[in-house]
């Protein structure tokens, strides 16, 4: 865990600390950040070990909980996102775990939009109920519903926006004002948008959970997740939990990300610009039932994604016309899309949600957040959009 107030780049654009905040070289002088791959720091004497472990003086201990690599990642994130404080984690859903493991108690309950990623419902439902939490769900876009939802015992409000896969958008400013009218945190999960297209902190969230494996890796190479916010929430409580509990970032993938977020700016402007084009094209198909995509102005939620992100990422959902047959036949006729459940990678890729990152919760579940057997999602990748276009109509030529 670490503080990013020395290297914040205050006056600076976010892509410029998005390839300059949080570096500290050392005495070696080095250009690019270097990975410190060691499991241990040794001290100078048995005072300094002391004090270190005492946190009466800050600096590394051991690589669970501090490494100078994963350091420097933390702070640029922080800046970034207009932190002051990130934890970062092993991955997205350890993030999350962090998180509540972190903030909440037996008996608390977390309300939630309905909408979310299909392991983080499997987390809130089948593990952290094992602990004495309650969640409430509801659905997302609906103000009311958070405003009904809430009791006496909540203490966090969760919501991810755009949500995964429909891209539902949860109106921020709104959902952090009831949360806080009610003494309770705002936590989003930004992964679909990161900082470069959303800011939910100065939209009034309290704490912004990422996914790092997906767009801030951007290739697919490495996992990893984030926990960012304020000094006491997140520098203090959920950083405990880590430091004790161990869900940690390595120092490679660490380092990986950094340069993840070197080139994040242009490849979501990218990814942007390239899935909107597509969910158009999508649009006009005569095989396509329904195209989920907030840029759309077909988009139930268009003006507020329009007023809240500054573009709609490169995640697409749409509806064939038919079943599961019709949706896998799609599928499989493709030679371009990878067919996997991850996303935010240069490549495309495509899934099918009900049977993949959906596929543990039940058929009604599944029904409430609108996954449908006909329902396909696309994370919309770096190459040609003609060349997808051709890969997508293979399929969309086998239904009838």
């Amino acid at each position: 865990m670490t503080d990013s107030d020395d290297v914040k780049l205050p006056g600076y654009k976010l892509a410029t600390r998005a390839v300059r905040a949080g570096q500290i070289r050392s005495q070696e002088g080095e250009h690019a950040e270097p990975i410190f791959l060691t499991s241990s720091f040794v001290f100078k004497d048995a005072a300094e070990a002391a004090a270190r472990f005492s946190g009466e003086e800050a600096g590394n201990i051991y690589s669970r909980f501090t490494n100078p690599t994963v350091t420097t990642f933390e702070k640029r994130l922080a800046a970034m996102e207009g932190a002051d404080c990130c934890v970062a984690t092993a991955t997205g859903m350890s993030a999350i775990l962090a998180t509540c493991m972190g903030l909440l108690k037996a008996g608390d309950n977390v309300v939630a939009g309905r909408d979310l990623f299909g392991s983080t419902i499997v987390l809130f439902n089948k593990i952290l109920t094992k602990f004495g939490l309650d969640f409430t769900y509801v659905d997302s876009t609906d103000l009311a519903q958070w405003e009904d939802a809430i009791n006496a015992r909540t203490k966090m409000l969760f919501l991810e926006t755009p949500s995964n896969p429909l891209c539902s958008i949860s109106d921020i400013a709104a959902i952090a004002k009831i949360a806080h009218d009610n003494c309770a945190l705002l936590v989003v999960d930004n992964t679909f948008c990161t900082p470069v297209l959303q800011q939910p902190l100065n939209l009034g969230a309290d704490i912004v959970v990422h996914s790092s494996t997906k767009y801030i890796d951007g290739q697919g190479r490495t996992m990893g997740g984030a926990i960012v916010g304020d000094k006491k929430n997140v520098g203090e409580d959920v950083f405990s939990f880590l430091r004790s509990a161990g869900p940690s970032l390595s120092p490679f993938n660490a380092w990986v990300q950094l340069k993840g977020l070197e080139t994040l700016s242009v490849r979501m402007q990218a990814h942007s610009r390239f899935a909107l084009e597509l969910a158009s094209w999508l649009e006009q198909q005569p095989a396509v039932e329904r195209v989920f995509y907030p840029d759309l102005p077909s988009h139930p939620q268009h003006e507020l994604a329009k007023r809240q992100q500054c573009e709609a990422a490169g995640i697409i959902a749409f509806q064939v016309k038919g079943g599961r047959n019709e949706a896998w036949a799609v599928i499989d006729n493709t030679e371009l899309f990878s067919i996997t459940a991850n996303l935010g990678d240069t490549k495309s890729t495509i899934c099918h949600p009900a049977t993949t990152t959906h596929g543990r919760l039940t058929i009604e579940e599944r029904e409430l957040m609108g996954v449908t057997e006909n329902l396909l999602r696309l994370s919309v990748g770096l190459e040609d959009v003609d060349d997808l276009k051709k890969d997508l109509q293979r399929g969309l030529d086998k239904i009838k």
